[in-house]
């Protein structure tokens, strides 16, 4: 799909923003209704005080008046009634419609794969899915259909006034060209500043984001006063945008209200001329002095409307934008079958993040059913990358994985995943309970099947200590938990999932000695009956393992059992003697 230009009247943006229209299409046709309503009653007003006037009050007929006022008063009631309405309906279509694309967007972006990610900041996502959103809800709530109901009044109160005194209305119309003018390079004036505003917000977004999520490094470094730096640096900058933007509104309204003034001036000119002369009747003046105002008010708004309709323009398309990228991972697949037995196999596996920087080379190995593999490796070694190319979190550039003897591009997507769980060394729990945590708020996930796993884990006791037990809140990123008490839920809800496949990446690298024992006894219970890949740095946590394959720079270097490859005397022989042969550290 071509790139949309983001105009204000880039009709095919505007066609694609009202297909979420269509669920709502009988709001859409009461604003439609009551905009045409509201243009119609507009001008009635003011001819009916030039009626009152001419006929009633320079008449001294006080029962007319009265008459007249009761009618007006009704006129005035009703329009109320229909703003009210108009104001309701278009906020409710405009909210409808953002809810939905809001939906969309979260199960889109849900959906992307993990290198979108890599090169996506994620408060600019934040500022999509929010900020941007939300100047699409001004589209009809104070965009196109005001707009549309403005122009209607306009074209209304012209022709009200040309009826009346076509002369009369030439002449308070001579300033019209300057206002037309004023409001199109105000247009085009705001138009920009309004970008830059939402591209700033974007970026403040997206270093707050940043910055509170890392907030501890910041601490830990006091760099505080620095990134304070940072900070003033950008907000200076969203402050400039928007100053801009009010600057145009401080030039705009001034000129709007001189241009009025001239007219009304022009209108008391000719009109005072006219009086004298008995051309008009006093009331012609009057209503006119209201059809002025009535007539520049939508004018001098029209422009700042077509800037919010430019605004939810700007931020359609950056919507559209993610919701036009084409980076899901690939789900064609259809089998589904009842059991997985977990049978493993690489073959010649050739995989790059970017171009072909390769990160894994040549892999091939074979993981039978119930086995356990263990990755050991430096840094940067390739062990991550083959855990998520098994979930498919990245597409693999050369060669196959099967599972069962079936290539992995075969199973639906969800029903890989499902059959795989993965216990990582940085677990992250949501702002939730400690079951919802768990069970990740799958309703079929009862409580008794949580407390069965947490006691075969063996984290049942600490979690009924804490206040209200399962329902405790861990906060964001379970900060009130500690890593081991973290670790050992998400054994807990590797557990409740009872996957087939399990991977454990670095599951004990960040906790304490006395803390890795129970760890290893949740490990022990878990990797029964399942085929599992480990990946540690503690070689004492694999010496059990059925196979070990050694990794560097992306290459399988060994590969057999601790004991096989200790005889070998290569790659794993070093590291196992940096790790137990150092000063003070015993083999076991």
């Amino acid at each position: 799909m071509a790139k949309v230009s983001g105009n204000a009247v880039d009709i095919n943006l505007l066609r694609r923003v009202f297909r979420y229209v269509t669920p709502y299409r009988g709001i859409f046709i009461w604003s439609i209704v009551l905009t045409i309503l509201l243009a119609i009653l507009a001008p009635l007003r003011p001819w009916l005080i030039q009626f009152t006037l001419d006929r009633y009050i320079l008449l001294n007929d006080h029962a007319g008046l009265i008459d007249m006022s009761l009618l007006m008063v009704g006129l005035l009631l009703i329009q109320t009634v229909v703003q009210y309405f108009h104001t309701f309906f278009t906020n409710i279509l405009g909210q409808s419609v953002i809810k939905d694309l809001r939906v969309k967007v979260f199960n889109h972006i849900s959906s992307l794969r993990l290198k979108y990610f890599d090169r996506t900041p994620i408060g600019q996502l934040i500022t999509r899915t929010v900020s941007d959103l939300e100047t699409i809800a001004d589209i009809f709530s104070e965009g196109l259909i005001v707009i549309v109901g403005d122009i209607l009044q306009v074209i209304a109160i012209i022709g009200v006034m040309l009826y009346v005194d076509w002369e009369l209305t030439l002449v308070v119309l001579i300033p019209m060209p300057l206002l037309i003018m004023a409001s199109l390079v105000f247009k085009e004036a705001i138009k920009s500043a309004f970008q830059d505003v939402r591209t700033q917000v974007a970026n403040l977004n997206t270093f707050l984001q940043e910055h509170i999520t890392g907030i501890r490094i910041i601490q830990y470094f006091a760099r505080e006063d620095q990134e304070m730096k940072k900070f003033k640096e950008i907000n200076s900058k969203h402050r400039d945008a928007h100053i801009r933007s009010n600057w145009y509104y401080s030039i705009f309204f001034p000129v709007v209200e001189i241009i009025s003034a001239v007219s009304i001036g022009l209108l008391v000119w000719y009109g005072s001329k006219s009086i004298l002369s008995d051309d008009i009747s006093p009331g012609v003046v009057v209503s006119f002095i209201m059809y002025i105002n009535m007539l520049f008010r939508p004018i001098r708004e029209l422009a700042d409307k077509f800037n919010t309709l430019q605004m939810g323009m700007v931020g359609a398309e950056r919507i559209f934008n993610v919701l036009d990228t084409d980076e899901q991972t690939e789900d064609k697949g259809t089998m589904h079958p009842e059991k997985l037995e977990g049978d493993i196999e690489f073959k010649n596996v050739w995989f790059a993040y970017n171009d072909e920087n390769w990160v894994l080379k040549d892999i091939s190995f074979h993981v039978k059913p119930g086995e356990t593999l263990a990755l050991v490796g430096a840094t940067g070694a390739g062990k991550s990358s083959i855990i998520n190319i098994l979930n498919r979190f990245y597409e693999i550039n050369k060669g196959s994985i099967l599972v069962d003897g079936n290539d992995i591009r075969e199973y639906q997507l969800s029903y890989l995943r499902s059959h795989i769980a993965t216990v990582l060394q940085d677990v992250f729990l949501f702002s939730d309970s400690i079951a919802n945590n768990i069970n990740l708020s799958n309703e079929e996930i009862g409580r008794e099947k949580l407390i069965q796993a947490a006691k075969e884990v063996g984290a049942y006791e600490f979690i009924m200590k804490l206040p209200g037990g399962f329902d405790y809140d861990v906060m964001e990123r379970g900060a009130t938990l500690s890593a081991g008490q973290a670790q050992l839920i998400s054994f807990i809800r590797a557990m409740v999932y009872d996957p087939q496949i399990l991977v454990l990446d670095e599951a004990t690298a960040s906790v304490d000695t006395e803390t890795e024992e129970l760890i290893q006894h949740a490990i022990n219970k878990l990797m029964q009956g399942r085929t599992s890949i480990v990946i540690a740095h503690r070689l004492s946590t694999i010496q059990n393992a059925d196979r070990i394959i050694v990794l560097d720079h992306g290459e399988i270097k060994e590969m057999g059992s601790h004991q096989q490859l200790l005889k070998l005397n290569g790659f794993y022989r070093k590291l196992y003697d940096l790790q137990f042969n150092s000063e003070g550290i015993a083999k076991p």
